[in-house]
């Protein structure tokens, strides 16, 4: 299919995904994103305040904060501290902005990979035995994609960065930062359904190469969302198991109508 179709089909199951869900029992699916936030609540407060008092401490036994004895020193030190506070949750937020995406996969994919799995069977009608081993392989293979993945997002954002400040090329700049973005999730959304289907890696590789609007249209969402300041991530959780079925509903429809891709 060309980039247009795969982009289509992308979203278009978006819209059968939730309804999917629903009408099958996989709804309570969604409990894995409320006990994602809270962990990531209770861990990310933990870990910035643990290390703004570490930091505080510090720069107190270094600057000697307790000689100060002039007007005004403790409006100061008072300061200082906010600033600090201030500038690690600016920063951590800032970060997770950006790999929160990446957080996600990595953490969930246990339950991706429970989810494709249901969701296929739905589709097909055949129950699939619980394989231990190979439920194992799907998650050790969700989270090397999803690193594989940032890696290489990360060398293409370093890239068109440098040619943001080639005239007008700026400009499209944010633009194509966004497609590479949901390139790279929708691809690995996509990837336990071809796991399933025995792709090697390298197979995986290929066949989203030939079909880039499928993986662009199914991380469009996700991206999206991921873009909404400070609620993006929480909210990133939820998307991302509607995201998971409508990548296993695409993914079926994509490898029946190309079954001339040879994995290999």
């Amino acid at each position: 299919m060309n980039y247009r179709q795969g982009f289509q089909l992308g979203l278009r199951t978006y819209s059968k995904a939730l309804s999917f869900m629903f009408k099958n029992g996989l709804g309570w699916f969604f409990i894995f994103p409320i006990l994602f936030n809270v962990l990531l609540f209770v861990a990310g407060v933990y870990s910035v305040g643990s290390l703004s008092d570490g930091m505080i401490a510090s720069l107190a036994e270094w600057i000697d904060f307790a000689s100060w004895n002039f007007w005004g020193a403790g409006f100061l030190v008072a300061l200082i501290e906010g600033v600090i506070w201030l500038v690690l949750r600016l920063l951590f937020f800032i970060v997770y902005a950006y790999v929160g995406g990446y957080v996600i996969l990595i953490l969930l994919s246990p339950v991706f990979a429970l989810l494709s799995e249901k969701t296929e069977e739905l589709l097909s009608g055949k129950k699939v035995p619980f394989n231990l081993t190979q439920f194992l392989n799907d998650i050790l293979r969700g989270v090397m994609l999803a690193m594989r993945n940032l890696v290489v997002e990360l060398l293409f954002t370093v890239l068109l960065l440098l040619l943001s400040f080639i005239p007008l090329v700026g400009y499209l700049t944010p633009i194509a930062l966004f497609l590479v973005s949901a390139y790279f999730y929708g691809f690995s959304f996509l990837d336990y359904t071809f796991e399933r289907r025995r792709f090697k890696i390298d197979a995986s590789v290929r066949f989203m190469r030939n079909n880039k609007g499928l993986a662009v249209g199914n991380g469009f969402v996700f991206s999206l969302v991921l873009l909404i300041p400070y609620a993006g991530v929480m909210l990133a959780g939820f998307v991302s198991v509607i995201s998971v079925v409508a990548a296993t509903l695409a993914a079926n429809k994509a490898i029946d109508n190309e079954c001339e891709v040879i994995v290999s």
